[in-house]
């Protein structure tokens, strides 16, 4: 099971890399989004400073859509998703390792870049640290989440659109409690590690909920 499981996820990891370069295109779109809202709410730098935790969220919820409708599709196309279902081992597994592999691809590099585009929002260090930390634990539920989305629209060939629309109202809890988070190390309404356990514990729950649901999908979608 081992040897299987890490092939699946080199595989995915060069997909995820590879396809659109969908890690230098998620950085750029983040990129995009933080240096964009600035322009149209003017250069007060006290504004961006306490609002900019809440972009660099909603640019990294975002980023993180652009390459989800590419998670199962591929495998669809190429009749790879059809092996991997006969090939008997379990799907759940699978699921699990193909969004840690898409993760690693296109969650983590955006985890990299938001210290720097920080900068950009003029926020502190403390900010900085802290909005980091929660996209680090955060955005694997982002991932899973859209998983389940992913699996939803397998079988639609424009489904990015629809893909969002279901994805997105799932992920506002992770929404909020990471940048609630952020805001505790900062402020310190509420003890930074109330919002931030919190916000780890929908990542657990999204890795187990995430892929038992994104099987059964895939599984209805296959018959």
């Amino acid at each position: 099971m081992r040897n299987w499981a890490l092939v699946l996820f080199q595989r995915d990891l060069q997909l995820s890399v590879r396809i659109g370069g969908s890690a230098l295109v998620g950085v750029l779109f983040f990129l995009a989004v933080v240096t964009v809202i600035p322009f149209g709410i003017g250069p007060d730098l006290n504004l961006l400073s306490r609002i900019g935790p809440g972009l660099l969220w909603i640019g990294a919820l975002l980023a993180t859509l652009l390459g989800l409708d590419r998670l199962f599709q591929a495998d669809r196309d190429d009749g790879t998703l059809d092996l991997i279902l006969m090939a008997g081992r379990p799907l759940e597994v699978v699921v699990l390792i193909k969004c840690l592999a898409h993760w690693v691809g296109t969650g983590l590099p955006l985890v990299v870049a938001a210290p720097f585009l920080g900068i950009l929002l003029n926020l502190d260090p403390v900010a900085t640290a802290a909005v980091t930390a929660t996209l680090f634990a955060g955005t694997p539920a982002l991932t899973l989440i859209g998983a389940i989305g992913a699996s939803l629209t397998v079988t639609l060939r424009r489904g990015g659109l629809l893909l969002a629309i279901l994805v997105i109202p799932l992920a506002v809890p992770t929404l909020i409690f990471g940048v609630s988070a952020t805001d505790a190390a900062v402020r310190d309404p509420v003890p930074f590690m109330t919002p931030f356990l919190i916000l780890c514990a929908l990542s657990l729950i999204a890795a187990v909920v995430g892929p038992i649901a994104s099987a059964a999908a895939l599984r209805f979608a296959s018959d």
